[in-house]
């Protein structure tokens, strides 16, 4: 009998101490964490504070819109175009992975970053752009990446999803790439840095990592779509911070130069690589100066009288 006691007493206890800890694991409602079941993960990361002017700059009911005179190493040569990159916030729905419609307390707020390029080649026109969904909490991996390139010999386009590991969907005109879906274990992505660099550059990742390349660069160049190593780097010079990222497996080096205090503007980068293919491969370096920026609503912005707002982005 006293032995039943003890045994009943010692469930009681064991029951509460589990009632206690299963309590505690649980992040309150109102906690500043950030739980990731709907991302199919079980993942709880804390969040980072905004500051007010982070809220003030960036949730103003406009988006920034910068424009860049591009010199683009394609074929093993320099060509001219432009670029513009426009970064905008919005809520994001981290089930369905697309921009919310609607209010809602699972949606996640991000920074989008539409990033384009034009081009010529020779008689015909390359189009390309990337977007990537980035959480302004600064507490995970972009959400989604998607690009896509069209030319005169067809159309490419490629996807990652953040789940459980990265998700990837990608579909090609060549023979070689098809369609093709796969995982891959998560790492820094180099798209999001371009995020990352206006929202907490000072989080940057230093130092020898893995990153994925940028999905423009793994499907133009027709390299493997994984993780390679990568020296990374961080300094300022006369007001301008330059990130710097080498990969010697491809031989590249990727510089980004913004303005080192809020909003950290991305003022020019490099991209140095071998380019081209058999007797026209040859190390090049493409360029992207800033032309000119502006805050604006641009959907709102349709209309014919709305044309010259492209004349003072230079486009």
């Amino acid at each position: 009998m006293k032995l039943l006691r003890l045994n009943t007493a010692f469930y009681s206890i064991l029951s509460l101490v589990l009632l206690v800890t299963s309590c505690k694991d649980k992040p309150d409602a109102n906690s500043n964490v950030l739980a990731m079941a709907n991302m199919g993960t079980a993942a709880i990361t804390p969040k980072k504070q905004l500051s007010q002017e982070f809220k003030d700059y960036w949730y103003n009911g406009t988006a920034e819109i910068t424009s860049y005179k591009l010199e683009q190493a394609r074929y093993g040569e320099m060509r001219e175009g432009t670029a513009v990159m426009i970064y905008v916030t919005e809520p994001f729905l981290p089930d369905a992975q697309v921009k919310a419609d609607n209010n809602n307390k699972s949606n996640i707020p991000v920074l989008k970053l539409n990033s384009t390029k034009n081009y010529i080649t020779g008689i015909y026109p390359y189009s390309i752009m990337t977007s990537s969904f980035y959480p302004v909490h600064d507490n995970q991996h972009a959400l989604k990446l998607s690009f896509s390139s069209q030319e005169w010999c067809g159309h490419v386009y490629a996807q990652l999803n953040n789940k459980d590991d990265f998700e990837i969907m990608s579909h090609s005109y060549f023979e070689s790439e098809g369609d093709q879906q796969y995982h891959l274990d998560k790492a820094t992505l180099e798209n999001e840095i371009w995020n990352k660099v206006r929202i907490n550059p000072s989080d940057l990742p230093i130092g020898e990592i893995s990153i994925i390349p940028s999905l423009e660069f793994i499907r133009l160049t027709h390299k493997e779509f994984r993780a390679y190593k990568a020296i990374t780097s961080l300094s300022t010079v006369n007001g301008i911070s330059t990130y710097e990222i080498t990969y010697p497996k491809l031989e590249r080096t990727l510089k980004i130069n913004f303005q080192n205090e809020f909003p950290y503007l991305i003022e020019s980068w490099t991209d140095t690589f071998y380019d081209g293919f058999g007797n026209n491969k040859k190390k090049l370096t493409s360029k992207a100066t800033r032309i000119n920026r502006i805050t604006t609503p641009y959907w709102q912005q349709k209309s014919n009288k709305d044309l010259s707002l492209r004349d003072s982005l230079g486009l």
